[in-house]
């Protein structure tokens, strides 16, 4: 039986922190789902293709061709055989990567390809929709979250690293935005699963959050 670790959550709630941790300590691969939809959101800036108009991105996603590969440094997203991972973390990307996950065509196409990849080997998801839809009988599942200001401090401090120029104010604000995209969406929008363990991250370390999900799936097993 295949080991899968499910986390939802909201923006900037350290799913991809933990889910590198985790992978770690567990020795299995780590998909971030929402470099998926990142990366086509960014194909769309790129090519002067409005997110807004549906059509025209559930066209671009059925040309275009995602992918990931793991390397020591994690995992690296492509689209149409370019490495994107350096470019889809910035605020107007993520903005996009939400619009387009509104539309049910790109998230059958992007539920699809995450479920392929997972029945492959063990494996830890983490999302939006991933307790939800993408794996309902996942070994594991949690909701992470933590305080809006504390998800946009957060943020912040690692656009600041990456020398970029918005302000915490911009920043939180951007997270307040899309957190309403997300949780208002008509398609699968972010929701906390039934059975999913909610954990509140706004006052743990990422090691205190790695032994909590550890104890989890060992009792799962």
């Amino acid at each position: 039986m295949r080991l899968h670790i499910a986390i939802d959550g909201p923006v900037a709630a350290g799913k991809t922190t933990l889910g590198n941790a985790l992978a770690a300590r567990l020795g299995i691969l780590h998909l971030d789902t929402g470099a998926m939809y990142r990366a086509l959101g960014l194909t769309a800036l790129r090519r002067g293709i409005d997110t807004q108009d549906e059509q025209a991105i559930v066209d671009l996603c059925r040309k275009l061709v995602i992918s990931v590969s793991y390397g020591e440094d994690g995992q690296h997203t492509f689209a149409d055989g370019e490495d994107v991972t350096g470019q889809i973390r910035t605020p107007e990307v993520s903005r996009a990567g939400s619009m387009v996950s509104r539309y049910a065509e790109v998230r059958k196409a992007m539920v699809k390809l995450q479920q392929k990849l997972a029945s492959e080997t063990d494996m830890i998801l983490d999302g939006r929709d991933i307790c939800t839809t993408v794996l309902p009988n996942a070994t594991v599942k949690i909701y992470l979250t933590a305080a809006t200001e504390e998800r946009a401090r957060r943020r912040w401090l690692e656009m600041q690293k990456k020398g970029m120029p918005d302000t915490y104010e911009e920043v939180l604000q951007a997270v307040k935005d899309r957190d309403y995209q997300d949780m208002n969406r008509e398609v699968e929008p972010l929701r906390q699963a039934e059975d999913a363990v909610l954990m509140d991250t706004t006052n743990m370390t990422v090691d205190e959050e790695v032994e909590a999900i550890l104890k989890i799936v060992e009792e799962k097993r």
